[in-house]
């Protein structure tokens, strides 16, 4: 494929992901967070709360509020970054006011458990999306990136600040202490949502073992799990005695059978055990988009 056709459809994919996240978020808090007046924290939790008293609409007040966040990210960030911000942050915008101004979607819920479940996880599936698509929708995480590059903080650190303050303001305007802990809620689900979505399933494991039964153990691995795997030469630094460590990444399926095959083969080995999130290579499909 040439270069150019190649460039040409990963714009087209990321324009995609862009429109269909925000499409998503904006459902989401049209059908659940708006309602409810629930903040979840960022620029859009501050545009809630202004909707409560105004009744201005809540997509054209996080565009207006986001202009002087835009133009620090562009003395800050420069003009691609902020390029690709202004883009998500319109077509939020636009799509937000549609389904709550326009169309007038109505309220999914009345139960306001159930509209923070619903509303963080929409939220964050849409904000996952639109991070995929290398955008972003403005707000705390602008001003998380900005505070990272300008006082050293760390991102997450600088959008968990930013957002804990609004949803914690929101206690004060609407002068009820369950407004901010149901903004928590959401606040909470949609990180966690947004992790899932860029990280993809745990549907793999790697799996790490010291023993000194390595060749019966790496047989095992390659002839009865079919899957391959890596001998490192090591030393250990409690027997200081050198030998081999295998690495090897298998399905979450196979990690059982593995575990039992190590324990009778070796009760002495050292194991561990994390999570692979997306595996590049031979026997395994990748989950995530490059």
């Amino acid at each position: 494929m040439k270069p150019e056709l190649k460039k040409i459809k990963r714009l087209v994919w990321d324009g995609c992901l862009i429109v269909l996240g925000c499409t998503i978020m904006a459902l989401g808090y049209a059908l659940f967070l708006i309602p409810h007046h629930f903040v979840p924290g960022g620029l859009s939790g501050v545009s809630i709360i202004i909707n409560y008293f105004t009744k201005l609409p809540v997509g054209a007040m996080i565009a207006l509020l986001n202009i002087p966040v835009l133009l620090l990210a562009f003395k800050v960030m420069g003009r691609s970054y902020t390029l690709k911000s202004l883009a998500g942050i319109l077509v939020n915008s636009v799509l937000i006011d549609f389904f709550y101004e326009v169309v007038r979607v109505p309220s999914a819920t009345a139960n306001p458990i159930l509209a923070s479940i619903y509303g963080g996880i929409m939220l964050g599936i849409g904000l996952g999306l639109v991070f995929r698509g290398k955008a972003t929708t403005g707000g705390s995480d602008v001003v998380g990136l900005v505070l990272s590059r300008t006082r050293g903080v760390s991102v997450g650190f600088g959008i968990m600040i930013t957002d804990f303050i609004v949803i914690s303001a929101s206690g004060l305007a609407f002068r009820n202490l369950e407004a901010p802990l149901y903004g928590y809620i959401v606040l909470f689900l949609s990180t966690r949502v947004i992790d899932l979505v860029l990280e993809g399933w745990s549907y793999s494991k790697l799996v790490i073992i010291t023993s000194s039964e390595t060749e019966a153990i790496s047989d095992f691995i390659l002839k009865d799990l079919n899957r391959g795997g890596t001998a490192i030469r090591a030393r250990s630094l409690y027997l200081n005695r050198e030998g081999e460590v295998i690495m090897t990444v298998v399905h979450r399926k196979q990690l059982p059978e593995l575990r039992q095959f190590i324990k009778d083969t070796d009760p002495q080995a050292f194991v561990i055990i994390n999570d692979t999130y997306d595996v590049l290579g031979r026997g395994f499909r990748s989950k995530l988009a490059t």
